[in-house]
């Protein structure tokens, strides 16, 4: 309890003396760290909470599309394969629903025509989910912001003019969305 008062000190910016002593005490640092993994744990359990949620409703949905938007350019490589084990989740329970992927964050640009061996792994995932009727977007205007045009994308890439807009016509159809974190 003690490490907590000096915690709550340290916000209200008193007691100097105790916000070095907790810095300098590697036991009294796991208090404010675990603090910090708690306050991140709901962020990183929500896509989860939604698939649960989803498949705990009785009737299927029409559809479910999954919206990623990430800073990391690398982030489909972990990303990808989630979405396809939510995807047969929910396809064993309700196995007529269609399914869509939005990307439109930094992510996409991994989807490049151009970065196809570098990222070898990525577009082959993108590829397997395409073949199975699963069409990936990626966004229009936020790759033109980066001088990036729809071109530079392989043809089993939809390039959707925005990706925010795509989701809308997603849930417009009657689509569940699952925000991927």
């Amino acid at each position: 309890m003690a490490d907590l008062l000096i915690i709550a000190s340290m916000r209200d910016g008193k007691n100097s003396n105790a916000t070095v002593g907790l810095l300098k005490s590697p036991t009294r640092l796991f208090v404010p760290m675990l603090l910090a993994l708690l306050l991140a744990l709901p962020t990183a359990i929500l896509a989860n909470d939604e698939l649960e949620y989803l498949l705990a409703q009785p009737e299927s949905p029409d559809g479910v599309v999954f919206e990623i938007v990430e800073a990391d350019e690398s982030a489909l490589e972990d990303i990808l394969p989630r979405v396809r084990t939510a995807i047969e989740r929910i396809k064993t329970r309700f196995p007529q629903t269609e399914f869509a992927v939005v990307s439109h964050g930094r992510e996409e640009f991994a989807l490049q025509s151009k970065y196809r061996t570098e990222n070898a792994e990525i577009h082959q995932q993108v590829q397997s989910l395409v073949s199975d009727d699963v069409p990936v977007h990626v966004c229009e205007t936020h790759a033109g912001w980066y001088g990036v045009s729809a071109e530079d994308f392989p043809e089993y890439v939809n390039v959707a003019p925005t990706g925010p807009g795509q989701v809308r016509l997603y849930q417009e159809l009657g689509y569940e969305l699952i925000i991927v974190e």
